[in-house]
């Protein structure tokens, strides 16, 4: 949305090269993403990176000009990135494999019911709050629509019904209407499954 160019490196989590000492190197706790840059440190945290790229580039803005506005589509994010997004990655399968004798089946079931349970709650919030627009706040996107369509991505890959959750339903199809969202769905990136 923001127009950058970026050098984008697939990392394959399935393989585990989040925790190849390379890897570990850019991102010592061996999660995605992190963002390099000549010259700095390493920036990690999905959060952190997107409040980093809305200073560094201001337009299009991804937070509203209202500080009630800013705090609201940041508690949105949230909810999607720390509340589902945390429960969801291979490190957490790993470990309920291990720990809690969690077969594919159990973890498809956790994934589901953290998705179903998440979303329901970020669609009541949606569908009663007048700053709800065609999209999370308002009828422009910001950061929280960026973090919506990889959750609802994900939701629809494990058969979540959205059909009981319209207001995000169609939130994520004005955001998938979008260029900048069309281009940047996991299936067209590297690594992705080729027969999905």
């Amino acid at each position: 949305m923001k127009g950058l160019v970026a050098n984008e490196r697939f990392v394959d989590l399935e393989k585990g090269e989040q925790t190849s000492p390379a890897y570990l190197s850019i991102n010592p706790a061996g999660v995605i993403p992190a963002l390099v840059e000549d010259g700095y440190p390493p920036l990690t945290q999905s959060m952190a990176i997107l409040e980093f790229l809305e200073e560094k580039v201001p337009q299009p803005p991804l937070l509203p000009s209202d500080l009630h506005g800013r705090a609201r589509v940041r508690s949105l994010s949230a909810l999607l990135v720390t509340d589902t997004n945390s429960l969801l990655p291979p490190r957490v399968k790993k470990y309920l494999s291990l720990h809690g004798g969690f077969d594919e089946a159990a973890w498809q079931a956790w994934q589901v019911h953290w998705l179903t349970s998440n979303l329901e709650s970020l669609e009541r919030r949606l569908a009663t709050d007048p700053q709800t627009g065609r999209f999370c706040h308002g009828d422009t996107p910001t950061m929280a629509d960026i973090c919506l369509v990889s959750i609802v991505f994900r939701a629809q890959a494990l058969q979540v019904d959205l059909d009981s959750m319209p207001t995000l339903r169609d939130i994520a199809a004005n955001c998938a209407a979008l260029d900048a969202f069309a281009r940047a769905h996991p299936l067209l990136q590297e690594g992705a499954p080729r027969d999905a």
